[in-house]
């Protein structure tokens, strides 16, 4: 349905993952004159979403595509109309074989897909209250599962974990944004130079950003394995940390194991501690908190562990001055919220990645808008992250530049932490350069991003 300046249309049946769609609406966000763009399943969460932006959406389900895109003009619609066709086709031909025909007799179930292509690996990325069957069924047919989705229930969590261990498998996630394995990177990941050191992470942009770091010191690594945000927290008691650590040590390909995590439970924290001490391949621990390492200093001790120089983490300052206020962290990775908040000792941190933010929208790795609206409301200094990779935005610095002009005319201080690699697609250094060029002063240490930011609060006091 076609009215004025904004399209919608219901798609009966059809699905894509949240992935999928939340490229797709970032395709058709990001073209001039297009104002509004929802493309997601039509589960009632984002119907409503769409019926508060003002959209007329017809009766709709579950297991139906929602599309609604509002623009300024009828030609910037039609625009954005024939680009959805060319997303949806781009789609269609990555359902089908590589030479172009379709798979007959489609699998219908996880363990169906695994006896067909023979998987030991299965990436769950489906709406939360979905992701339960889907991650179970990958179980219970042999497999390790990648459970990309978020607002899992813990309870769910911990069945899956358990089951897993009984299985022999293991469960990366609920809310696991990053993972390699065997070299591909799956979910938000970097393009990373192969090694010897492996990853275990209650973090996805904790990973991204330590594996960045290990790269630009010429480092690489050989499995990343997320374990989901809460797997250090009491209700989960390291479940997936503990078998993620054991498969490392018994991997060939891995001489240096790194765990990261934000702040875990005191008790799960030792039981850990405990564990490695059982291990044969030594382990750097990143695990946030006050007197703990930061994820730089963690990445330094690797370093030495691996006999590698430490280098100079790239940094590219301009002079600011803050303005008032105090400082704001406006970040996009929840582990790296927290070391910021934990290294600057003041301010005010919002993880725009948290569940809280991403329910029925676009992670803010893809779509900025909300960190772009607090930043034109921020004074004093204001902290950001901006990470690299593939399934991120393709081109952020475009986006946060003029942003960054507006705050910096109105006297706020902008400080950039750039995660990201020279293979990125999006390209490290240009990234860098146009939002230097913008005012900000950018910095590939997290922790020195988070200094640097607290130390200008602290001239304007």
């Amino acid at each position: 349905m076609t009215t004025g300046t904004d399209l919608v249309e219901v798609r009966a049946g059809l699905y894509h993952d949240s992935v999928s769609l939340m490229r797709v609406s970032q395709a058709l966000i990001s073209r001039p004159g297009v104002d509004v763009a929802v493309v997601a399943m039509a589960t009632e969460l984002n119907v409503g979403l769409a019926r508060d932006a003002g959209f007329e959406v017809p009766p709709a389900g579950p297991s139906d595509l929602l599309v609604a895109i509002r623009a300024e003009s009828g030609k910037a619609l039609g625009e954005a109309a024939e680009e959805l066709r060319r997303q949806f086709a781009e789609l269609a031909r990555g359902a089908r074989g590589g030479g172009g025909v379709a798979v007959e007799s489609p699998p219908r179930t996880t363990r169906a897909a695994a006896r067909a292509w023979d998987a030991t690996l299965a990436l769950v990325s489906v709406p939360g209250d979905h992701a339960f069957a889907e991650a179970m069924d990958a179980v219970e047919a042999g497999l390790s599962v990648m459970i990309f989705s978020d607002n899992v229930p813990v309870e769910q969590e911990v069945l899956l974990k358990d089951r897993a261990r009984e299985r022999g498998v293991l469960v990366m996630g609920p809310d696991c944004g990053t993972a390699v394995v065997g070299g591909a990177g799956l979910g938000f990941a970097n393009v990373l130079r192969p090694g010897r050191v492996g990853v275990v992470a209650a973090s996805g942009t904790g990973a991204q950003h330590v594996t960045c770091l290990l790269d630009q010191a010429g480092a690489g690594v050989s499995h990343v394995l997320g374990v989901g945000g809460r797997d250090l927290s009491a209700a989960v008691g390291g479940r997936s940390t503990l078998a993620a650590l054991a498969a490392l040590d018994a991997d060939p390909s891995t001489g240096l194991i790194v765990l990261i995590s934000k702040p875990p439970a005191p008790e799960v924290a030792e039981t850990v501690r405990r564990a490695i001490e059982g291990l044969s391949t030594p382990v750097v621990t990143a695990l946030l908190g006050p007197g703990q390492d930061d994820l730089t200093a963690a990445t330094e001790k690797a370093l030495k562990a691996l006999g590698l120089p430490v280098p100079t983490w790239p940094s590219w300052t301009v002079p600011q001055e803050a303005g008032p206020g105090g400082l704001s962290g406006l970040y996009s990775g929840g582990t790296l919220c927290a070391e910021a908040r934990i290294v600057a000792g003041t301010g005010t941190f919002t993880d725009f990645g948290d569940d809280e933010y991403t329910r029925g929208r676009a992670h803010p790795m893809i779509d900025p808008a909300l960190r772009l609206e607090a930043l034109a409301r921020t004074g004093g200094v204001a902290l950001l992250d901006v990470v690299l990779g593939h399934a991120a935005d393709p081109d952020p610095s475009a986006r946060l530049a003029p942003a960054i002009r507006e705050a910096r005319e109105r006297g706020t201080a902008v400080v950039v932490t750039l995660v990201g690699t020279d293979s990125d697609p999006q390209g490290l250094r240009r990234q860098a350069d146009t939002l230097v060029a913008a005012g900000a002063s950018v910095f590939t240490s997290n922790a020195a991003a988070a200094r640097h930011a607290a130390g200008l609060i602290g001239s304007a006091l």
